[in-house]
Order: C-alpha cells, then structure tokens, then sequence
C-alpha cells in the first residue's frame, strides 16, 4: 500500500513540473512534504540516511560553488572569458558553440559536472548577449556536453564517484575504459547540435565586428580580488583532482574554499550570498526525499532486482539491458538517487559468472550519465542551468529542453551500444 501511494506522490509531482504550471521547487517541497505527512519516510530517513535521504555532498557542494562564482563575478573575469571567446570564434554563432561545448566537456572530466556549468554559464550569458544571440541552446549544449564528459572520469559526474566506491574502481579504470569513448561522443555531439540548434546560428557580422574590436583586459575591474579569487578556485579544483589522496568530499572543498574566499577579501557575506541560486539546493533536497521514498518503500529495488534476476547467465542481455534501462531510469529520476540503490545490485551481479563481469559497471556508468541529458530533472546539472536560466530572466521550459535532451541520449547511447560490444561482449 504505502509503495503505491509513494508512487503516486512521485508521479504526480513529475506531472505538475512537466506541466509547468507550478514552480518546480514547490512541487518538489510538496511532494517531499507529503511523503512526510503519510508516514511513506521519516525525518531520520529523510534527513539522515545515506542511501535514501538527502544527499547533503550534492546540496553543499552547490552552495560552496556558487559562493565561489559569486565572487568571481564582482571581478569582471566573465566578461573577459566571454570577450575572449567571441573573438577567438570570429563571431560565428556554430564555431563559438562547438568552442564552449569543447571547453564545458573537457573541464567536466576534471570537476563535477555541477561545478562545470555553475562557471561557464555566466560567460555564455555574457557573450551571447555581446553576438545578440538566444542564450538557450548555448546553454542546453553545455549542459549536455557537461553530462558527457564527466562520464569519462571518476570526479566528472556524481554516479561515477557512487560506482567507484561500490566497484573497486579506480580513477585510472574510468580513464582507460571510458574515456575513449567520451572523446567519440564529444565529437558526433558537436556535430549534432549543428542539427539540432540550426536556427540559432544567425551570424551578425555588425556585433562580431565590435566584439573583435574589444580588449578583453579592459574587462578587469577588480585585479587584487580576481587574484585571490583565482587563487582559491585552483586550489579547490585541485582538491577535486586529489579527491582519491585527499580523502575530502567535494562539499567539504568547496565549502572550505567559499569560506576561505569570503574571510580573505574585502566581500561581505551578504554579498556573496545574495546572488546565490537558494531554490535549486531547496529543489534538490525535495527531490532526494520523494526518490528516497520510492527506495524506502522498494519500488527503485524492485525494478533494479527483476531487471538482474532476468540477465543472469546472459551478458549481453544483461549488458545492453543496464545500459538502455539506466538511461530510461535517469531520464526519470535523478541519476544519483538511482545509481546510489543499482550499484549494490550490480555488484552482486559482476561476481555471478554468466553476467558480463566488469563491463556492467560501465554499462551502469554509460546509462545513467548520458540517460540524465534526456529530461531538465534527469541529472543535477540540468536543474543548476535550469535555475540560472530563470534567475536571469530566460526561463528553459521542461519540454524544450526535454525535446533535445532525448534525441542527444538516444545518440549517445546508440553510439556507446556498439562500444560495449565490440570491446568487452565479443
């Protein structure tokens, strides 16, 4: 009974945000505040529990960041990033787009892909703004592009930091068997968005003209700070490089590193905090407690356990399965709630001889990062992009980014479908 009503609680909350008649933070606090309220969880569970509770590693590494970004700001550094990278694209609308896409991919495999977007979003606003460009396909690319390269190493995505730590895995495994692939899809992406966002392209020969005209240095309004600023950043990316040494969780870091930025300058914290994104961490806490009661009720364990029962001793069945129904599950609900209640399934499953051994931890890995480009609530860097669109006066609607968000996973894992295949099923 109480798995029932926690399906309908989940389900009707996904409804109303599709609808887009209600702010997705309220629904999302309603939801969790009727799992509440029927008992379907608790306040322990909720707030407390590792596995279906509120992921606080995800919440405080976004308030630390934006923290970060904020800061930043105040220094003109985004600006001159934006300058920086209308000139070096000539003012062409394809080739600036293939340039951040490229930069975003590339920076994803290094950070979280959270991190990522929280810092190249505001440089997109920035230099779309400067070509008279609509800044919404720009940003969807990113964000796609932040899913697909963050699946290339153990940092880049929050699913693979799960599959890690439930697998054995190392930093150097994800480099070796999955990074070759990330490069392909990279690439066949930014082709794509050459199709999918061909109406965006208009070139303004007049804008490119005074965007190159600019110096990008006179962008600078406050050195001593974008120094500092600097400074703190690099140390915190490296303390997310170092992550398998360190032993810190990024939202240790990056709450250490806003701590240190807002002490060590002349910001106030009333500054830094105001232009934080407040609704996307309250999003996300809503989201974690209506996931977690559809794990606390069995549904998520259900599904994932008559999905293994039926693969055993048929491995490519049971290859293709996980990576095509990961994909189809993170579309649906947040690829980190899911990964965090597959991985013990799997891991049982690499040990079962006749399953496929290592090659379903990446088909796990494959599925549900580049399954969370399919929806706007499908992985966390989409509901951050989302929240920022909004805070800057051009909301992203729930079905325009869904519409292109579904046709790059479909891609994306047709391409890693032969991949799988031919490297470890043959």
């Amino acid at each position: 009974m109480q798995a029932a009503i926690a399906i309908a609680v989940f389900v009707t909350a996904y409804v109303v945000i599709a609808s887009e008649k209600v702010h997705r933070t309220k629904v999302a606090l309603a939801g969790a505040a009727a799992m509440l309220l029927l008992h379907i969880t608790d306040a322990e569970t909720a707030f407390y529990a590792e596995d279906t509770g509120v992921d606080w590693n995800v919440v405080f590494l976004l308030l630390g960041m934006m923290v970060i970004v904020s800061v930043l700001r105040r220094t003109g550094v985004f600006e001159y990033v934006a300058i920086w990278a209308a000139k070096r694209a000539r003012g062409r609308p394809y080739r600036l787009m293939v340039m951040l896409v490229v930069i975003t991919a590339s920076a994803s495999a290094l950070l979280d892909n959270v991190t990522t977007v929280l810092l190249i979003a505001p440089v997109t606003f920035l230099v779309c703004e400067r070509l008279g460009l609509d800044v919404v396909p720009y940003l969807i690319a990113e964000v796609m592009a932040s899913n697909i390269g963050g699946t290339a190493t153990l940092i880049g995505d929050p699913p693979n930091i799960i599959i890690a730590g439930r697998g054995g895995l190392t930093f150097n495994d994800f480099l070796l068997h999955l990074a070759p692939l990330v490069v392909l899809l990279v690439a066949a992406f930014c082709l794509l968005c050459r199709w999918l966002f061909r109406h965006a392209f208009r070139y303004d020969g007049d804008r490119a003209a005074e965007v190159t005209a600019l110096e990008e240095r006179e962008a600078v309004t406050d050195r001593p700070l974008l120094v500092q600023s600097l400074t703190v950043l690099a140390v915190v990316i490296a303390a997310f490089v170092l992550h398998p040494v360190l032993h810190y969780e990024p939202s240790v870091v990056a709450l250490l590193g806003a701590g240190l930025l807002v002490a060590a300058t002349k910001v106030t914290t009333e500054e830094a905090l105001e232009e934080v994104e407040w609704s996307t961490p309250v999003f996300f806490a809503g989201l974690f407690v209506m996931v977690g009661g559809l794990v606390e009720t069995g549904v998520i364990g259900a599904i994932s356990e008559a999905a293994a029962d039926a693969t055993r001793g048929r491995p490519e069945f049971a290859t293709m399965l996980l990576l095509w129904g990961s994909a189809g599950l993170s579309a649906i609900v947040d690829n980190i709630p899911y990964v965090a209640t597959m991985s013990p399934i799997v891991a049982d499953l690499v040990h079962v001889p006749g399953t496929g051994g290592q090659v379903l931890w990446w088909a796990l890995a494959l599925g549900a990062d580049l399954g969370g480009n399919a929806t706007a609530i499908g992985a966390s860097a989409n509901v951050v992009v989302l929240g920022i669109a909004a805070r800057n006066g051009t909301p992203i609607g729930f079905w325009r980014f869904t519409k292109y968000g579904l046709a790059v996973t479909l891609a994306m894992v047709a391409l890693a479908t032969p991949y799988l295949w031919l490297r470890y099923l043959l």
